[in-house]
C-alpha cells in the first residue's frame, strides 16, 4: 500500500479508537495513534498467525483494533 492509503487508514483507525474509548485526539494525535496501531495489529496478526489479505477493508480492521489496544494500554500505564 501506498504512503497515502497508509496516512488515510492511520486517521480512520486512530478517530475510532479516540470514539470507542473516549477522549480527543487530534489530526496529528489520530494519525499517530493509527499507524502505530496498525503496526500493533499487524503483529499482532503475526503473533495469532492470522490469515489477512491485505486490502483496504481488512487493513483498516487490523489497524483499528491495534490503535484501540494501543490507547487501552496506554491508558492503563499513564493511570
Amino acid at each position: 500500500m501506498g504512503l497515502i492509503m497508509w496516512i488515510i487508514i492511520g486517521l480512520i483507525a486512530g478517530a475510532v479508537a479516540y470514539r470507542v474509548l473516549g477522549g480527543r485526539g487530534g489530526f496529528l494525535g489520530s494519525l499517530v495513534v493509527g499507524l502505530i496501531g496498525a503496526l500493533v495489529g499487524g503483529k499482532l496478526a503475526e503473533i495469532l498467525r492470522l490469515n489477512i489479505s491485505g486490502g483496504f477493508i481488512d487493513q483498516l480492521v487490523l489497524s483499528t483494533v491495534g490503535a484501540i489496544l494501543l490507547l487501552f494500554l496506554w491508558r492503563k500505564i499513564r493511570g
